[in-house]
């Protein structure tokens, strides 16, 4: 197709008219295209249509759209009743139901029916681009276009080349998708692309957690939003549904050969089993009945700082930093020593440590350890634990000298990386093992990670407000924890450790 036609001028044929493909529809004949739109069931097509032609009216009574545009936007899309109607399509985008022989089929039907150079694209987001082409007679122009939910409204598109998938082609898509205001990144056809997979992590280390009993689900969401997510991983699966969510995770699991990385979780199927599928069913791991209480977080009062001498601030780190000056303008005397190779604070009754990953009870008696923020502001909810040795006094001085530095300390089982290190550290891992492998780069790591779930930042923007060396401590306390390869360091994050070296 490249070189056949400009991109503006492309006939485009959309099969499925379900939510996602009425979305790709719209975002093609927005930007000028001629759209047919197909559909096996009957009226289906002209359903969707209607249903937009509503959408649409919305939109302009609210000022955000004129009613020319959405004249010219709908008369671009006409509903065909045969796929034959749309024989002279020059790009075919599939939106149909996500399985794999429903989809070979679909596109052996139109190799008979559209022309030799017509590009096939899937929005499939978790099938085998490559497993796909198998037995077309023109494999190498089946790309995949994952187009994430809301379709007009997410900027993100993964482009997925398959092994057959001419360079050309998806080249081509790739601007395409440019042209309709979309931010393409290339990804290689591989279990879940890269969103889906890079993002396993978030819903598999909460799951763990839960079924450990080391806290709560208010609590793993709360620390996590506290760094910028705009859901906790409880609410978001419960919004998803665990029977999709965990589907997902089942299906990246079996195609990478039961790797212990991406095991599902017990605890989800136990919820899958039981109905328990989150907001669609009134209840997953909260409860959405009118009359249920709402989990809240454990009020921690406002604390003074303790009384105390000898403080010590520990590390050269910009949340040490901000300590410094608050303990300053509190009149607080303190000794800092930026070359301590911890983080943290101390008094002669009290270590406070950020975590490394190790636990606090290994690290000694009187010790607490707190989690990562990568914020140096307070006021937001940080995960904390003592030793299994300290005193009930150590204890409470580690609490109040959190909570006097503004923060909601939340009370965790003494386990490695608390919450949110031992979560963005296996993001990171595992968007470096992506990149080891050629599924994508490092700025279509973070880019697909911002846009495609909205994260508050990329797995790399992460590393890069943190260290290799570091992220590496931390799964490798996770390891000696739990053994297994679940948390097998990825070799590219090993050779950053090693560069890093070389630059001091």
């Amino acid at each position: 197709m490249s070189g056949q036609l400009p991109v503006q001028k492309r006939i485009v044929l959309v099969v499925g008219a379900g939510i996602m493909g009425t979305g790709i529809a719209q975002v093609a004949a927005q930007t000028g295209h001629s759209v047919w739109l197909f559909d096996t069931r009957e009226g289906a097509a002209q359903g969707a249509l209607e249903k937009l032609r509503n959408s649409l009216a919305s939109l302009v009574t609210k000022g955000k759209m004129t009613d020319l545009d959405a004249q010219a936007l709908l008369a671009n899309i006409v509903p065909v009743a045969r796929l034959q109607d749309a024989a002279s399509s020059s790009l075919v985008i599939e939106a149909i139901v996500e399985q794999a022989q429903a989809k070979r089929a679909l596109w052996q039907q139109l190799e008979d029916i559209v022309g030799a150079d017509c590009v096939f694209a899937s929005n499939t987001s978790s099938i085998s681009i490559t497993a796909m082409a198998q037995g077309l007679r023109h494999p190498e122009r089946l790309v995949g276009m994952h187009f994430f939910n809301p379709v007009p409204l997410m900027k993100l598109v993964e482009v997925v080349s398959g092994l057959h998938t001419a360079p050309h082609i998806a080249a081509d898509i790739f601007t395409l998708a440019q042209t309709w205001g979309k931010v393409a990144v290339h990804a290689r056809s591989t279990p879940g692309f890269i969103v889906n997979r890079i993002a396993r992590p978030y819903y598999a280390e909460t799951l763990a957690l839960l079924q450990e009993q080391c806290t709560s689900p208010v609590v793993v969401d709360a620390c996590l939003k506290a760094i910028g997510f705009r859901m906790g991983p409880c609410e978001l699966m419960d919004l998803i549904g665990h029977d999709t969510n965990f589907a997902v995770t089942e299906s990246v699991y079996q195609a990478n050969f039961f790797d212990k990385r991406y095991m599902p979780s017990l605890l989800q199927r136990e919820l899958v089993d039981g109905g328990l599928l989150g907001r669609k069913s009134g209840r997953g791991i909260y409860d959405y009945a009118g009359s249920a209480i709402k989990p809240q977080l454990v009020a921690t009062p406002n604390a003074n700082f303790p009384v105390a001498k000898g403080v010590q601030l520990h590390g050269s780190d910009p949340r040490i930093d901000a300590w410094a000056s608050r303990l300053t303008t509190a009149g607080i005397s303190f000794i800092h020593q930026r070359n301590s190779d911890w983080i943290g604070l101390s008094t002669p009754t009290l270590q406070l440590r950020q975590t490394d990953g190790r636990t606090a009870s290994s690290l000694g008696a009187n010790v607490a350890v707190f989690d990562m923020a990568f914020t140096t502001e307070g006021s937001h909810a940080l995960a904390w634990a003592p030793s299994a040795r300290a005193s009930s006094a150590c204890a409470a001085e580690a609490q109040a000298w959190l909570s006097a530095l503004a923060y909601q300390p939340q009370q965790v089982a003494d386990q490695c990386a608390l919450i949110v290190a031992r979560t963005v550290a296996m993001l990171i891992n595992e968007a470096a093992d992506a990149v080891q492998q050629g599924v994508c780069t490092v700025e279509g790591a973070n880019q697909a990670m911002k846009l495609g779930v909205n994260y508050p930042a990329g797995p790399f923007d992460w590393l890069a407000a943190w260290s290799a060396q570091g992220v590496i401590q931390v799964l490798e306390a996770l390891d000696a924890q739990y053994r297994g390869e679940r948390y097998r360091v990825s070799p590219w994050l090993r050779q950053q450790a090693y560069a890093a070296m070389d630059e001091v």
